[in-house]
């Protein structure tokens, strides 16, 4: 399973961009695009939103990517964290049923 950071790399790739090219395009530092790209830091949701578009990949695609990482590098040094999901989920359910009903 690749990473989010590599993901966006091989995004980049893709489209034959060196670094410097894509982070001018992108509007985003290129020392910024290259943490991402390491794993050294996370895009926040608008520069995810940003590269979705400038890359050609569904949003939702990229975002489910971005907060599944967040909410597993998140959980990880937990031992109840599997737990954690399966709660969340029926809580995200509870959530949109009430907000169905109002």
């Amino acid at each position: 399973m690749k990473s989010l950071g590599e993901k966006l790399k091989d995004y980049r790739k893709s489209k034959g961009l060196i670094l410097r090219k894509a982070a001018a395009l992108l509007d985003i530092d290129q020392s910024l695009i290259s943490k991402f790209e390491k794993n050294e830091r996370k895009p926040t949701e608008e520069q995810i939103q940003r590269m979705a578009d400038f890359y050609k990949i569904p949003l939702n695609e990229l975002m489910i990517d971005w907060l599944s990482e967040k909410l597993a590098e998140n959980l990880a040094p937990y031992d109840v964290s599997s737990q954690v999901f399966q709660f969340a989920e029926e809580k995200m359910n509870f959530y949109k049923t009430q907000a169905n009903g109002k």
